[in-house]
């Protein structure tokens, strides 16, 4: 027999879930068909802490240790010319380093004098070293850097290991983001000003503040004995009709192919690819929605090297201009009972999907606090949700805002057990959100300074290929709802889908059109009032669609593919593509026109305005 203890969220299991206990001894277990289902305690193989261990120098080299004695493998390795390089990479010897037992051993003497010396550290006494991690199965892990000083013995020194980051540009300021391997006050010079840390942190997030609209500025990184600098752009001044270019994307999971197609957790290869293509094509910033990583994890730790991943893979963008980021799916974090019946891990604060999002990037902070205070909030005097700050915001650039929903917020991957344990689906906007979403439409259209309203969420309202299943239509079936407490909500999701859209397209005339991913592919929709939307066996109230509207689906971003489906709506498909495929939206006035590209050969794949 069991003994449960009281389940308060703070340490215990959280109101909003049913049939979940924790014993006396810390132990999650989930009741369903008359026993009692151990949450798993699955540690995993690799993670974030390991891959980005600190190495140590030694008298000729730099030794590395990823605490793990079963691990053998590779690691390939390369000096970073930094001098007159944009976008500093390693350079791969024609050697690489044995990992045996968990450890391996970078020889600089033997490697890198002389004629391969290109970056004179034989002067300087300054070394920055690449290097890539691949298992014995020659699986991608990790690739990190390091900045060595010395000439023999080498000393580890201090190394921005993430980042920069240009973060919730304005036409005034900025905040730039970075990780250093060790803890450091750093400082940034703007245009002779300069911003720096409180105090020493390895996570730093300096606001650098007092720019002019539409400017370029210089930036400079000084962190110990290193400095590195870079460039970004002000955003216009609010309300301006100036032209501009954005960027939008997602699904960037681990594809098929091998080597960097599948660098432990997203697609490496693709998205160098998209974010190249989209600096080359003078983007202000790039929007992505959902399904960064793999994800689907038991482990912190594991998920955060795959988000770790996710980022260098894009840090030559991101370093010049501001990525801003959405959840999907798989950004799942979860409290796993036997790989098929999951819910969103706890304590929420600290261990959920949502929490380990906002650790990972910094995102305008003007969304809804959470889904305490809905009516259907199991106690109104603790905090029993987790949050959404940092996943639903919105921001504005110039003429234009963008609306970014979280449609897998609270996210149970099985919605056939969510009446068993409680959870929200893959699709379902929830009460508080869709509340703030209609306020915050509501103020932007009364807003002189913007003409276009972008919305995005990672769920299509309407599937076209490999998310008929679910998404917003479920197989046309309204029953599958979220649970609170063992209690179903008033609303399915076809009643919410259309809540959701009548919000966009009946009362928003700024809206120009829906932004998804989820599925694999590229996709066009024309919606109107003849777009049949409804089930054959529809008995409750339509939604009348007042003008012609577009929403466009892209998760073409290296992701496995998805082909067509045959759904109510399909005639009213205007193109679909299985290829790789980056949007580019320009806009220039009341103009809005999108050109989508495939970011691996340049190829078309349309232009079509969708405003002017």
């Amino acid at each position: 027999m069991i003994s449960f203890a009281s389940c308060a969220q703070n340490g215990g299991v959280p109101k909003v879930y049913s049939n979940i206990r924790m014993n006396g001894n810390g132990e999650v277990f989930l009741y369903h068909n008359k026993k009692n289902m151990k949450a798993q305690d699955k540690q995993p193989a690799f993670s974030y802490s390991k891959m980005s261990s600190q190495p140590v120098g030694y008298d000729t080299g730099v030794d590395f240790d990823f605490r793990d004695s079963t691990f053998n493998g590779k690691m390939y390795f390369g000096l970073i010319k930094i001098e007159g390089i944009q976008f500093p990479q390693p350079v791969y010897f024609k050697r690489y380093a044995k990992i045996k037992n968990g450890k391996a051993r970078i020889d600089i003497h033997k490697n890198f004098k002389g004629k391969y010396d290109f970056i004179d550290w034989e002067e300087s006494g300054k070394i920055r070293l690449g290097y890539r991690i691949i298992n014995a199965d020659g699986k991608m892990l990790y690739d990190g850097k390091i900045n060595l000083s010395g000439k023999g013995p080498f000393k580890i020194d201090h190394t921005i290991v993430e980042g920069p980051f240009i973060n919730l540009l304005s036409s005034e300021e900025t905040t730039i983001s970075f990780k250093t391997n060790m803890a450091v006050q750093a400082q940034i010079l703007v245009d002779g000003k300069i911003f720096s840390d409180i105090e020493e942190t390895k996570n730093h997030e300096i606001r650098v503040s007092g720019l002019v609209a539409n400017t370029k500025y210089n930036y400079d990184i000084s962190y110990g004995k290193w400095m590195e600098s870079y460039h970004f752009t002000t955003a216009p001044a609010a309300g301006s009709r100036e032209k501009f270019t954005f960027a939008y994307a997602s699904d960037s999971r681990e594809g098929l192919g091998g080597g960097e197609r599948a660098m432990y957790g997203t697609n490496t290869y693709i998205m160098k690819k998209m974010v190249t293509l989209a600096m080359h094509r003078n983007a202000s910033f790039f929007q992505f929605t959902g399904d960064m990583i793999n994800g689907y994890r038991y482990n912190k730790d594991q998920e955060q090297l795959e988000y770790s991943n996710w980022k260098n893979a894009v840090n030559y963008f991101w370093q010049f201009a501001p990525i801003y980021v959405g959840m999907g799916n798989h950004e799942a974090l979860l409290t796993d009972f036997d790989n098929r019946i999951s819910v969103d891990k706890f304590p929420f604060a600290s261990e959920s999907a949502e929490s380990l999002f906002a650790d990972n990037f910094v995102l305008p902070l003007n969304g809804p606090e959470s889904e305490d205070g809905a009516s259907y909030d199991p106690d109104p005097d603790q905090i029993d949700f987790p949050s959404y700050k940092e996943n639903v915001y919105y921001y504005t650039y110039g003429n234009i805002a963008m609306v970014v929903l979280n449609s897998n917020y609270w996210y149970s991957p099985n919605a056939k057990m969510i009446p068993v344990h409680s959870g929200n689906l893959h699709g379902y906007i929830m009460d508080k959100q869709l509340e703030w979403f209609a306020a915050t439409m509501e103020k932007l259209e009364l807003d002189d300074n913007i003409d276009h309203v972008f919305v995005t969420l990672h769920t299509p309202a309407f599937p076209n290929g490999g998310h008929s299943h679910d998404d917003m239509w479920y197989s046309g079936n309204n029953d599958y709802r979220p649970y609170i407490a063992g209690q179903p909500v008033d609303k399915g999701i076809l009643e919410r889908r259309d809540e959701y859209l009548d919000i966009v397209i009946n009362k928003s005339p700024k809206c120009v059109v829906m932004l998804h991913g989820d599925e694999h592919n590229y996709s066009r929709l024309s919606l109107n009032a003849s777009t049949p939307i409804y089930p054959d066996n529809w008995d409750k109230e339509k939604l009348k669609i007042s003008r012609e509207f577009v929403q466009i689906t892209n998760g073409a971003t290296g992701a496995p593919y998805y082909s067509q489906e045959v759904l109510p709506w399909s005639d009213y498909v205007d193109i679909f593509s299985t290829l790789n495929a980056l949007m580019l939206i320009h806009v220039e006035g009341q103009l809005v026109e999108i050109e989508v590209l495939n970011p691996d050969t340049f190829e078309e794949i349309e232009r079509v305005i969708l405003r002017k």
